[in-house]
């Protein structure tokens, strides 16, 4: 058993797990452990180029691309919170709350990972997420769970986030940076981890495509090699 036991991990959009936790899950999953992954919205507002990716299908390709990336990390879980995709300023709809807390009732997890209230881009629904998740978490979550919140550290803040700036992932204040002393998960991915989050991530075409053009394999690689988390809470 995954010394994470059961996770869940609370997201906005497709893709947001592959890039945060996708080694973790394909671990955890490896290590015998059950691992459930929510998914907000269908992402529908996230088409880069409007004559490739039409804006009207994009909710349905996002969907068969998660679904997609999914079954190469082996997560079999998944919930969608049917929430509409609007922009990086729009908040979710609360109604998304209630599902959060609900799901978060009956899973138990022992391990929850999410955004932090920055958002990680400093996109809103990302707050939204993290803000349901933090109070299920404290209202329903199982004694002695763990609440970690997605970051960064500073060493690779300084290396790739001159790179990314061109593609406006990262709104000003963001990504949230943590110093490795502080980190509550550090999880440097083995290559054949690594291997299986380059194989889940290439399946969100529609939104990696350009970067991964941009950068090359070998920098886009090293981009992911490695996922943080900040222990936000223990559950009492």
């Amino acid at each position: 058993m995954d010394e994470l036991g059961t996770v869940l991990g609370v997201w906005a959009h497709p893709d947001d797990e592959t890039y945060l936790m996708a080694g973790l899950a394909a671990r955890a999953v490896r290590n015998g452990s059950r691992v459930v992954i929510v998914t907000a919205t269908r992402g529908e507002a996230g088409s880069m180029d409007d004559e490739r990716w039409p804006p009207e299908t994009m909710g349905d390709l996002r969907e068969q691309e998660l679904i997609r990336c999914l079954a190469i990390l082996g997560v079999s879980e998944h919930h969608w919170l049917g929430l509409p995709d609007i922009d990086m300023q729009t908040a979710l709809p609360e109604e998304g709350y209630e599902k959060v807390r609900s799901l978060m009732a009956e899973i138990q997890p022992d391990t929850v990972m999410t955004f932090g209230p920055d958002g990680m881009t400093d996109h809103e629904a990302h707050k939204s997420v993290c803000e349901w998740s933090t109070r299920a978490f404290h209202e329903v979550g199982k004694p002695g769970a763990r609440l970690y919140y997605a970051t960064v550290t500073p060493e690779w803040g300084a290396e790739f986030l001159p790179l990314y700036e061109p593609f406006n992932v990262f709104l000003p204040g963001t990504p949230p940076i943590t110093p490795p002393e502080e980190l509550g998960i550090d999880y440097r991915l083995p290559p054949d981890i690594l291997d299986i989050k380059m194989r889940a991530i290439d399946q969100h075409e529609s939104q990696v495509g350009a970067m991964r053009e941009a950068f090359g394999e070998d920098i886009f690689s090293r981009s992911m090699n490695a996922e943080w988390f900040r222990l936000a809470a223990v559950k009492a």
